[in-house]
């Protein structure tokens, strides 16, 4: 047993040997959501994770998995450098706003995280469910807004290890076509897993033994996206989809709930 800035938890291994099923069935399951839907292995694998650990070692063992996932993402787009001139006004600001953040998933408050988690992953949840359309952001206040929503996403990546909000909606909102809204999404998620990485390693998270578990859970992770991608050829994405949003909201309502008590 060691502390958390003053609050106990288990070392790695031990959350690691203790927890392999979850841990094996957690990234499988995240893997496979990433597969069909290009998104979502962060959001599922911290949200299960945190039924049994603190958020920060949820959010430190879904490091390697989310880099490696999203720079493959990222990659195999077809206008990388486009992007990275159109979004790194955005993209910095994430860096900006998980440092101003740091602290807040490993602190003294620390026990308020799981419920923060689960604020943040019922509100994904909804947006996702409800057929609501943003409208689309000007160009001529990208400049701005892109800051705006990139601050934003890395405060809510400080406190809660996920990524997904504002940054998909902002996204989601720049009138992207699929190709290149996928391959935007790998970016922005590469840059806020590096950032995260940072924030966990400065704060005394991520250090080596807990980066080999990391790295480790990259066999099932793997493994659920391949099988993702063959599911997505077989099945309805929107229907996997809706499945998706259901669970991730009652993931989500268990989460808050159990913060809040």
């Amino acid at each position: 047993m060691r502390t958390l800035r003053g609050t106990a938890i288990v070392t790695p291994m031990f959350t690691l040997v203790a927890h392999l099923p979850i841990f094996i069935a957690t990234f499988l399951l995240a893997g496979l959501v990433k597969g069909v839907t290009g998104l979502g292995l962060p959001t599922v694998a911290v949200g299960l994770l945190s039924l049994v650990m603190l958020p920060a070692q949820a959010a430190s063992l879904v490091v390697m998995p989310s880099l490696v996932t999203n720079i493959w993402q990222m990659a195999s787009g077809p206008a990388l450098d486009p992007l990275v001139r159109r979004l790194w006004p955005m993209l910095a600001a994430v860096c900006l706003g998980t440092w101003a953040g740091s602290g807040l998933l490993t602190g003294a408050g620390a026990g308020a995280a799981s419920g923060a988690l689960g604020a943040a992953l019922t509100l994904y949840a909804i947006t996702g469910l409800l057929p609501i359309r943003l409208p689309r952001v000007p160009t001529n206040a990208e400049w701005w807004l892109g800051p705006v929503a990139g601050a934003a996403t890395g405060l809510v990546t400080a406190a809660t290890g996920v990524f997904v909000i504002p940054a998909v909606p902002y996204l989601q909102a720049l009138g992207l076509d699929r190709e290149n809204l996928v391959q935007a999404l790998g970016l922005s998620f590469t840059v806020s897993t590096i950032a995260l990485a940072a924030s966990l390693a400065g704060s005394g998270v991520f250090g080596a033994q807990i980066a080999g578990d990391s790295l480790l859970a990259l066999i099932p992770a793997l493994a659920g996206m391949f099988a993702g991608q063959w599911v997505r050829r077989k099945v309805s994405a929107q229907v996997f989809r809706r499945c998706f949003f259901v669970g991730l909201l009652m993931l989500g309502g268990h989460l808050t709930l159990r913060g809040l008590l």
